[in-house]
């Protein structure tokens, strides 16, 4: 079995959780008050990756390198809006420089998207 199937239901599990989290966040960005700026960043990219996990699901027989984006996209969502929520919380992050860590992840999984094109799974 490829790490691409065993990540599978993995990626479908964050694009699930990604989604609701970004829905709560931007329910908390309108209606929570105080540094609402911080949710609404944080919805944002959990709204943008859960569907490029899903659609990382779902082609993951055609992009060879997708385990490796959808790693990196769930790592990298995770510390970034996990920074930026409890920030929110708590007043200090999860450690020094998470969100930028997890910005860079993210990033790099994108990458790993477009890697995808190069090293294409033969037909």
């Amino acid at each position: 079995m490829s790490l691409n199937a065993r990540l599978e239901p993995v990626l479908y599990l964050f694009a699930g959780l990604f989604g609701v989290a970004g829905v709560a966040l931007a329910a908390l960005a309108a209606h929570g008050g105080g540094e609402a700026n911080l949710a609404a960043s944080a919805s944002a990219m959990c709204l943008v990756h859960a569907p490029a996990l899903l659609a990382l699901a779902l082609g993951n027989t055609r992009l060879r390198t997708a385990w490796l984006a959808g790693f990196l996209l769930i790592v990298g969502t995770l510390l970034f809006a996990g920074d930026l929520v409890t920030l929110r919380f708590t007043g200090s992050g999860l450690f020094p420089y998470a969100a930028p860590t997890g910005g860079w992840a993210m990033m790099l999984g994108w990458l790993a998207v477009a890697a995808g094109a190069v090293f294409r799974v033969k037909a």
